[in-house]
């Protein structure tokens, strides 16, 4: 039997995974978060599982490379939060490549009907028995045009939702899907040309704070900016300065580039000490969710299924089709 420590545990994480996994895995359950600090956690463990705001760098890289820790099976998609370069010859880094895009589609899209139709407020007036429409008015989505920065399956996906609205399409990827219902622009033209941006790429070294002073600048007043992808795609400081001129007319962020300590944790009973999420958090037209995009039924047994059957194929010697291998 292997045993793997299993980092940044949730109640939903321990269901779907204690109901999927067989009898040759011993899962310990840790609700702290994967760092240097609670790396020795992993000791005497066979394999670790990770999440997005769990630290695997060199420091904690080289600790379970001591303790005989062969592999690090992430339970998401993204892997920015890994030194793939550090990892190398030392660490199995897998990953789930994909588990429900329609999660992470339909949360968008959420975000888009919310801010558009002001519902967060609504909800909040008509509680107060504040039956007024004023200051309520949204506009129509069809004719609309929409950029999708990213066309990936999740970006796919999105589109498709998009073109029931009866939208205009606009992608934009260094690495072209032939699924994408869409047409492919370069990124000025999609900033220049689009309603509402979306974000749905990977975090890379070349794309941080693609959302930045210099881009705000070029969209349309009143733009929508939706980020359901990775924090540091956006430049807070940024957005926020454009929210105020009404270069931005509103945002819908699912993510955000500070959440490693704050994201998936209680702190309603305290004082929240990082000023440009609480600017944003009180702006009237912006919406932040927990990183919850991905939190679906289907998704979480998808995660789970993917995630088990990486760490059976790991320990069996099988071939490991889901590895993150670093570019040399």
């Amino acid at each position: 039997m292997k045993t793997i420590a299993f980092f940044d545990t949730k109640p939903y994480d321990r269901e779907s995974f204690s109901r999927l996994a067989d009898e040759n895995l011993n899962i310990r359950f840790f609700e702290n978060k994967l760092n240097a600090d609670t790396v020795s956690m992993a000791a005497c463990c066979d394999g670790v599982c990770a999440f997005v705001n769990d630290s695997i760098d060199k420091t904690v890289i080289d600790k379970l490379e001591e303790y005989g820790v062969g592999v690090v099976a992430l339970r998401c998609a993204g892997y920015n939060n890994v030194d793939l370069k550090h990892a190398n010859g030392k660490i199995r880094i897998l990953r789930v490549p994909a588990y429900s895009p329609y999660a992470v589609a339909e949360h968008t899209m959420g975000l888009i009907l919310t801010l558009n139709r002001k519902l967060h407020r609504s909800y909040i007036r008509t509680r107060d028995h504040n039956f007024s429409l004023e200051g309520l008015t949204g506009f129509d989505l069809k004719d609309k045009t929409v950029g999708i920065i990213g066309t990936g399956k999740i970006g796919c996906v999105f589109a498709d939702i998009c073109k029931g609205f009866g939208m205009n399409i606009l992608g934009f990827d260094p690495y072209p899907n032939e699924n994408f219902k869409g047409e492919y622009v370069d990124l000025d033209t999609l900033l220049a040309s689009s309603d509402i941006i979306s974000l749905h790429c990977p975090l890379t070294k070349k794309n941080t704070h693609l959302i930045n002073r210099e881009t705000i600048e070029k969209m349309k007043k009143g733009v929508y900016i939706i980020n359901t992808s990775r924090g540091r795609l956006v430049s807070t400081e940024a957005l926020i300065e454009g929210i105020k001129t009404g270069k931005v007319g509103a945002a819908g962020l699912d993510v955000y580039e500070e959440e490693t300590t704050l994201f998936f944790e209680d702190y309603s009973e305290e004082v929240l000490l990082d000023d440009k999420l609480s600017t944003l958090i009180s702006m009237p037209n912006v919406i932040v969710t927990s990183h919850q995009a991905f939190l679906t039924r289907e998704a979480l047994d998808a995660i789970a299924k993917t995630t088990l059957q990486n760490l059976t194929d790991y320990f069996s010697g099988k071939e490991l089709i889901n590895e993150v291998v670093v570019n040399r």
